[in-house]
């Protein structure tokens, strides 16, 4: 399905994360990968987790510093040449602004859960367009949350950040529809991520959609990981500007 293909993944943490999931599911498809994560204090370990993938690996110490993240870019094509799909999965908000009630969020925490979750969708895209790291049809997958569209105690202002994240991916597969650029936000059940573990009560989530969802169970980064190989493949090149969801059909439930 991606054979052939070239798949950069940003954001990629540990092997729970579901971007881990979305580089096995590529692997398991043929396809190429590069990684992109941020320059920390946990470089070795996240080197040692991707180090079975054979993957070319970038660092970047600032995903919203568009000097930096384009001159990326433009090393990334001289090494790597273009890319066919490029997996979003950048998100952050201040441990008290998902801790305290939503009305307490300050401004600065807002700014930085808005800035981080979802400019930097509309930065990496712009500047991968304007660097020519893109090659014609490729398809662009961020990650989202039913949190963007219903208020769950504890998400707070990543929620709105989501909902906004949401909204950018249809302008920008307006944008890039004329270049034959897909773009698509992938909004997955909850997962016991370690972003996933600085929401309050987030295994009375888990809890809750086992019991309600249509399925009766959790989804899997393997589960998510195959919705978004999908998604980069030439299989859904029909697809665009959507919120598709890969969350055993919780989504649909009223209660």
């Amino acid at each position: 399905m991606l054979k052939g293909k070239t798949i950069l993944i940003i954001g990629i943490r540990n092997k729970w994360s579901i971007a881990y999931g979305i580089a096995e599911a590529v692997k398991r498809q043929n396809g190429n990968i590069i990684f992109i994560y941020r320059d920390g204090n946990s470089n070795e370990k996240i080197e040692k987790v991707i180090q079975g993938f054979n993957a070319k690996i970038y660092k970047v110490k600032n995903i919203v510093d568009d000097k930096e993240v384009k001159e990326l870019f433009k090393k990334i094509k001289k090494d790597c040449g273009k890319v066919d799909g490029v997996v979003h999965a950048v998100a952050h908000a201040n441990t008290e602004d998902l801790h305290n009630d939503f009305i307490y969020t300050s401004k600065e925490g807002f700014l930085h859960a808005l800035e981080v979750s979802t400019y930097s969708f509309v930065s990496t895209s712009r500047i991968a367009k304007e660097v020519s790291l893109l090659n014609k049809k490729s398809s662009l997958v961020t990650l989202t949350y039913l949190g963007s569209e219903r208020v769950l105690r504890g998400y707070n202002v990543m929620g709105v950040a989501k909902a906004a994240l949401e909204s950018a991916t249809r302008y920008l597969s307006e944008n890039l529809g004329k270049e034959e650029i897909r773009v698509n936000a992938l909004s997955a059940g909850p997962i016991n991520t370690l972003s996933a573990r600085g929401i309050k009560n987030f295994n009375t989530i888990l809890d809750i959609v086992e019991k309600k969802s249509p399925l009766h169970k959790n989804v899997t980064i393997k589960q998510v990981g195959n919705v978004a190989a999908f998604l980069l493949s030439d299989l859904s090149d029909s697809i665009t500007g959507q919120v598709i969801y890969a969350d055993n059909g919780y989504n649909i439930i009223g209660e």
